[in-house]
């Protein structure tokens, strides 16, 4: 949240003209021509900052001209500080207008920074206000930079040497390296090199040695390869300083976030030029080894295994233990950090190609990868969306199904796992701390172990996790969605008949949350039906289980919406002309089993605490039986006389198992229909499994029949006129 001052002043520099702001860039072009840069000139600088952070308005050109010129003309130290405030403006400018800047002023900046990166002071400033991170008292006689540990800095000044008091390049230094990755993206891109075999031989273990010894030719090297020669010796010597303790647990966090930006920065100029992958890689990899066990650099990890995705190939390095660390052990033990949670997918997302391609493993990891999204699914669900097809396999897809239907179990156990670190084992046992109690018996260990493969407030346990549960379900039929999209994509037949099998198994196993189960069984229903519409033979193949299914009465009280679609797509593609296996004592067996659950549930009231069955789920039984009926004749009697004495007996008034006066006419108008039709059996069939042609008819292109004929008799008719 911003201050109201703050609001205020982004207010205006979003409303500002294009005409005002024109007027803005000269008066502020004419300050800097000035030979004194005062106040008014650094506040000008700071407005025009967040202008360009607000807005993207009028050409710049003539602004970051003379920003440049201002860089070049002014003396490297002075009594004000007009180069920091005009750097980060201009860094700006080339955000917004990166266009703006000729080849010519490319070569000026690159020069600039060069100097201010690699030759800034190596003394503290006299009688200099620190400011900022940097704090602490004036200093009368001009000393040498300290390192974080407190030793004298034998060796070129950073963002991570600390004194008394900075000159005007030192900050100038600071600035240039929080602008260097940007300005490497953004001019460099396109001045990539190719690897050199002789290029092998510059590995050196030493790092110092590599960051210590300038060689004598990089000044001969062209303004840019001279900026990434300089920019990796840079980097090379803040990853040495990081290795230093810090006094101060700000300048640890410091060493943290300076090492994020050196790894990015070095991955940068490798990607410009191959040849520093062999230099680069010894560093890199002693780095990982220090740091990969030490979860509180996590944050740092990250950009190391972009580095190793990036080159690993090319310097043929074994990334094995990379995947591990961040497919492994980060989700396993930092589920709960929002932040690395963020990274980590955001990495995911953008280089998911790569990873496909170089990381075949990482499908394995799903079930680690989840919990991200159990423990905090609202803030994750976009992303698993994206990232879910890439996790659906031929070897994955069963067990991903299972894992998905747990997750809010999977949610709870986390929370379980959490709050067991922070409570001791000897709290007393009470009502509040049953599940807790469970999660540290030994007798479940084994179910907790499964679900997690890889506070203590009962109130938010009991309320607010019902609630997230809730939650979860609508993420669940998201990303299921998602899952049955990529599935029809990679699986033949035998794996879709094996996901029936599932669907139906776990039907019966979920979350005791009726809303939760009620959208799971309507989203299994959908899928049913498009599986079944694409493949219909996979009626035929899992009839054993759709008929175990359908003939479970309890199945109608309990899991109506797929128990009316399973009865649909028995009736609809139990026939021969679906699968030619489909035999007469197949569609007999089938019969009886519905027939037997249609007398049953007219036949009597519903369970106790159960409700009367919806319309739907008897006109389907009926409208599948007359079906069946219809392609074997033998069956039609049957079917007949059931629905002759259902209009008997709702004659005599309310039956026990319809509540509803509409529902019931509703019923008896199906079954007189059904009856009717089944008086003529070739008709009946005709009707209600009426071939592909009749049910797609194209009869305005069909050359066989005379309705081609007459349109276009009537098309000559009517243009002759």
């Amino acid at each position: 949240m911003y201050s109201h001052a703050s609001e205020s002043l982004i207010k205006q520099a979003r409303e500002i003209q294009v005409s005002e702001l024109q007027k803005f860039y000269s008066r502020l072009m004419k300050m800097l021509q000035g030979k004194e840069l005062g106040h008014d000139t650094v506040d000008s600088l700071q407005r025009l900052h967040l202008i360009l952070s607000a807005v993207s308005k009028g050409d710049l050109s003539s602004l970051c001209t003379q920003l440049l010129r201002n860089l070049e003309s002014r003396p490297s130290e002075g009594p004000t500080h007009s180069l920091m405030h005009t750097l980060p403006v201009l860094n700006s400018v080339l955000t917004h207008s990166p266009e703006c800047l000729s080849e010519d002023q490319m070569t000026l900046v690159s020069k600039k920074l060069v100097d201010w990166l690699r030759y800034a002071s190596v003394m503290q400033g006299v009688g200099t206000s620190s400011g900022g991170f940097f704090t602490g008292p004036r200093s009368r006689q001009p000393v040498p930079i300290a390192e974080l540990d407190g030793s004298v800095s034998g060796d070129f000044f950073t963002v991570l040497c600390v004194g008394q008091g900075f000159t005007e390049d030192q900050w100038m230094n600071v600035y240039s390296f929080s602008m260097l990755r940007h300005w490497l993206l953004t001019y460099h891109s396109s001045c990539s090199t190719t690897v050199d075999a002789d290029d092998r031989s510059e590995v050196d273990g030493s790092v110092v040695s590599m960051v210590s010894a300038t060689s004598s030719s990089s000044r001969l090297l062209p303004p840019k390869e001279r900026l990434r020669e300089k920019a990796f010796q840079y980097c090379q010597r803040l990853i040495e300083q990081s290795d230093r303790k810090a006094h101060k647990k700000t300048d640890t966090e410091l060493q943290k976030a300076c090492l994020v930006e050196a790894v990015c920065i070095l991955d940068c100029v490798c990607v410009e030029d191959a040849s520093l992958v062999y230099r680069t890689f010894p560093c890199i990899k002693a780095l990982f080894g220090r740091l990969s066990s030490e979860l509180s650099y996590a944050r740092v990890l990250l950009p190391i295994a972009q580095f190793y995705l990036n080159h690993g190939e090319i310097a043929a390095v074994d990334c094995e233990n990379v995947w591990k660390v961040v497919f492994g052990r980060f989700p396993t033990e930092l589920f709960n950090d929002p932040f690395l949670a963020h990274e980590l997918l955001r990495f995911l997302r953008l280089n998911l190609e790569s990873i496909e391609l170089r990381v075949p493993q990482y499908t394995r990891y799903f079930p680690n990868l989840l919990k991200f999204l159990a423990w905090d699914s609202p803030a994750m669900v976009d992303d698993f969306v994206d990232l879910l097809p890439s996790m659906v396999t031929t070897g994955t897809a069963v067990e991903l199904l299972h894992t998905l239907l747990d997750l809010p179990c999977l949610s709870a156990t986390l929370v379980l796992q959490h709050r067991s670190t922070c409570l001791p084992i000897s709290e007393p046992v009470g009502r509040s701390f049953v599940s807790l109690d469970a999660f540290r018996n030994p007798s479940f260990r084994g179910l907790f172990l499964f679900l997690l493969r890889t506070e203590a407030d009962s109130a938010f346990f009991t309320n607010l996790l019902h609630l997230y549960l809730l939650v979860l379900q609508f993420t669940i039929c998201a990303l299921l969605k998602k899952y049955v999209a990529r599935l029809f994509q990679i699986a033949d037949e035998k794996l879709l008949a094996h996901l029936i099998l599932v669907m139906l198994e776990r039907s019966s196993l979920l979350l005791n949350i009726p809303a939760y189960i009620k959208e799971i069984h309507r989203v299994f229903s959908c899928h049913l039906l498009r599986l079944c519409k694409l493949h219909p033979s996979l009626v035929v193949n899992q009839s054993h289980e759709l008929l175990e299914f359908a003939g479970s009465t309890a199945n109608v009280y309990s899991k109506e919406e797929l128990y009316t679609h399973v009865v649909w797509v028995l009736g609809e593609y139990l026939s021969v002309s679906c699968d030619s296996r489909c035999s007469v004592s197949l569609i007999t067996s089938c019969f009886e089993a519905l027939e037997a659950v249609l007398f049953e549930i007219t036949s009597s009231a519903p369970p106790t605490g159960k409700v009367c069955p919806a319309p739907k789920v008897i006109n389907t039984l009926m409208s599948a039986l007359a079906k069946l009926a219809s392609r074997s004749h033998d069956l039609i009697p049957r079917v007949s006389l059931f629905l002759s004495k259902l209009r008997t007996v709702t004659r005599s008034g309310s039956v026990a198992w319809c509540s509803d006066e509409e529902d019931l006419v509703a019923i008896v108008t199906r079954g007189e229909e059904l009856w009717s039709l089944l008086k003529a059996p070739g008709v009946a069939q005709s009707v209600l499994t009426p071939p592909p042609h009749v049910i797609a008819p194209q009869w305005h292109r069909d050359t066989n029949v005379a309705l081609p004929l007459q349109l276009r008799a009537l098309t000559s008719l009517t243009h002759s006129q």
